[in-house]
């Protein structure tokens, strides 16, 4: 977190106020009164004990964690009916994680080879598992890091016995927003806290895919997130205004800028109830391009919160939740089941599923591996292949699922055509089988790629012409081909989504996709970023992917624009290799 003079784009009033600035995840502002969590982190004491007491303790542990898959099978069980639907599918994840046989296994079996006590053992286990995930390439998987870290965190206070950690509401103006201000919060947390009329979230860690970031945009609440020290800063009672749109928060601000920020409230809930008109409107330009407006989800849940959205289809479905958390591979019933619920929900709309995209962190029998570089190595469609029956299993699921509705199969991480054409044979193999079987399934499934590693986007021609659909994913384009990992904080301040390398291949693909009459689309960041839809239609695009929550906001940037007199704007900055003026394509 960093202290510095407000940009030009803040009030006038900032110039000389103290801000605090972080990563905002959901849009929106909020004023109200901080109530800062304690550390979830506990100290963990750390001893050897006698070789005959070693039985005892692993029964400690077991014991441990059978409370707290308990207490979290109670909670999911107690969720009211209004409570975000996202809350019971990580709260399931959670106690799916403690009831993971490799956990368990090597947490007692340090305590058994290394005769140290539980608290040491499990956070040691802790460590290495959330390690791993922190290897991993894609943002949403890197975040499940946390996830360890949580389920560790709830088994030693319930070994320590330690008081509870959340704030007690009680006495707590209900009628005054709330401001939860924490190192982090779990979706445990999040049904503890849920008693409380929150105005938004701050936390020191996590990022746009973390569960604070999930659930706050499943409530449409303002937060920001990856703040450092925020909680260390504010006190219980302080006075603050978060601005989820600038990812800043002020404490105890002046009588002006408290004015200057309730105006900004009021004029932004107006402008949310003017965009709900929206809602079924068509997503076309003022010269008449049509746009297609899909929506982004990570669970089957947000399927319906897209169609809420206006959403035309679903652009990008993750599976990974799927494989996540569990010592054992889903099969090919339970993927079916979450695949067609999805599309069932969609009601006739495309839904585009990928498949998997994981990295070589762990092998099929779950024993833990390292890469030398997870980015560059045996993940996403490249581990598929080398691991034939798992991709079966999966593609099997998705051609049953589109008996149900039209899906699209995503590949991610493609470079080579023979991996399409691996991929093609592996869909007619799935197919047969499924025939043979006498299983209702949908032969004609449209399949694409994601064109995310730089060598695929220069060599774009022979992808359009052999696939259905193409589906840019521009924050791994970007690491790609700037050579920046934007979770690197040495680094960060230099990830260009602008930089002209990268809009060239952006462009080269949807001309390309153009040429052949294949759709192509953005499912990256960029497509839910209203500051750079201009610049993307400019670009040619007509097929935007993006959070639901965002959805509105770009639908109302495409109906005030004129695409065509963009696209000569923009391929005239692009052929003298200049920087693009945002500002510029607004006038």
């Amino acid at each position: 977190m960093t202290t510095m003079t407000a940009p030009e784009t803040t009030p006038a009033a900032l110039h000389s106020t103290l801000c605090l600035f972080g990563q905002g995840v959901v849009r929106g502002y909020a004023i109200g009164r901080a109530v800062v969590m304690s550390a979830a982190a506990l100290e963990v004491a750390h001893y050897r004990i006698a070789d005959d007491d070693t039985a005892a303790e692993k029964q400690r542990l077991c014991q441990a964690i059978d409370a707290a898959v308990h207490d979290l099978h109670q909670m999911v069980e107690a969720l009211p009916d209004d409570a975000p639907r996202e809350l019971g599918v990580l709260l399931s994840v959670h106690a799916m994680l403690l009831q993971d046989p490799m956990l368990v296994q090597s947490v007692c079996q340090l305590i058994e080879e290394r005769q140290v006590n539980a608290e040491w053992a499990l956070t040691t286990q802790g460590q290495t598992l959330a390690e791993q995930f922190t290897l991993m390439e894609d943002a949403y998987l890197r975040e499940r890091s946390a996830d360890v870290r949580q389920v560790i965190e709830r088994v030693l206070r319930v070994l320590s016995g330690s008081a509870q950690w959340l704030p007690d509401l009680d006495g707590v103006d209900a009628d005054g927003s709330l401001i939860v201000v924490a190192r982090d919060i779990s979706p445990a947390d999040m049904m503890r806290l849920r008693g409380g009329k929150f105005g938004a979230f701050l936390t020191d860690l996590g990022g746009a895919t973390s569960h604070t970031a999930i659930v706050a945009r499943s409530m449409n609440v303002p937060a920001v997130v990856g703040m450092g020290h925020v909680r260390a800063l504010v006190r219980d009672g302080d006075l603050l205004i978060v601005d989820g749109i600038r990812g800043l928060v002020l404490v105890n601000p002046s009588p002006a800028i408290l004015r200057e920020y309730q105006e900004r409230q009021a004029a932004f809930l107006r402008e949310r109830d003017e965009l709900k008109a929206l809602r079924f409107a068509p997503a076309m330009t003022l010269d008449g391009i049509q746009i297609r407006m899909e929506a982004n989800i990570e669970l089957p849940e947000e399927a319906a919160d897209a169609l809420a959205a206006g959403a035309e289809g679903i652009g990008l479905f993750r599976s990974e939740f799927l494989f996540m958390g569990r010592a054992d591979l889903p099969g090919e019933d339970e993927q079916y089941e979450a695949y067609s619920a999805v599309v069932r929900t969609m009601a006739g709309r495309p839904v585009t599923i990928r498949t998997l995209d994981i990295g070589a962190d762990k092998t099929l029998d779950g024993e833990a591996t390292v890469a030398t570089n997870p980015a560059l190595g045996l993940r996403a469609i490249r581990y598929c292949l080398a691991n034939p029956e798992l991709f079966n299993t999966q593609l099997r699921a998705l051609l049953r699922a589109a008996a149900h509705g039209p899906v699209r199969i995503l590949v991610p991480m493609v470079s080579h055509m023979h991996e399409v054409v691996a991929t093609r044979r592996a869909l007619a193999r799935a197919a047969e089988e499924l025939r043979d079987a006498g299983l209702a399934h949908e032969t004609r499934v449209q399949l694409g790629a994601m064109v995310e590693i730089p060598a695929m986007a220069i060599a774009i021609e022979p992808f359009a012409e052999t696939l259905d659909f193409l589906s840019i994913g521009t924050n791994d384009l970007i690491q790609y081909v700037l050579a920046i990992d934007r979770g690197d904080t040495d680094v960060a301040s230099l990830y260009d989504p602008m930089h002209p390398a990268v809009l060239r291949l952006i462009a080269h693909t949807i001309n390309a996709g153009e040429r052949v009459g294949k759709p192509v689309s953005v499912c990256g960041e960029m497509a839910g970023d209203v500051r750079v839809t201009r610049m993307l239609l400019g670009l040619g695009l007509t097929g935007f992917s993006m959070h639901p929550q965002q959805l509105l906001d770009v639908k109302k940037e495409i109906r005030r624009a004129h695409s065509n007199a963009l696209r000569v704007k923009v391929a005239s900055a692009l052929n003298r290799a200049e920087r693009i003026d945002l500002a510029a394509l607004s006038a």
